[in-house]
């Protein structure tokens, strides 16, 4: 059975961190996230949780190879991306809930 996925990027509350993820349940996804469901976690570490950019595909893989993609560029290249979106960087959360 083929599921939809969402390619995503969190930052902190200062926008010095981002972090590039990938999720077939992008609501799930986010409350962990915003709860520190995992201790140890980049994201609990570095305070990520505000969702800046996401997109949505039909195919988990599609979403994954994507993730893959962004996560290879530099800062600035992402900055781009986020800026077409939410030029100013509002958290997006509500959009999904």
């Amino acid at each position: 059975m083929e599921q939809g996925g969402c390619a995503y990027i969190l930052t902190n509350d200062h926008h010095t961190v981002l972090y590039v993820g990938v999720t077939h349940d992008l609501s799930i996804r986010l409350y962990e996230h915003k709860k520190g469901e995992y201790p140890n976690s980049f994201t609990k570490k570095y305070n990520v949780h505000k969702l800046i950019y996401y997109e949505f595909y039909p195919r988990i893989e599609e979403a994954i190879a994507r993730e893959k993609e962004i996560k290879k560029w530099n800062r600035k290249k992402k900055e781009k991306l986020i800026s077409t979106k939410n030029p100013g960087w509002h958290d997006l959360a509500k959009e999904i809930e």
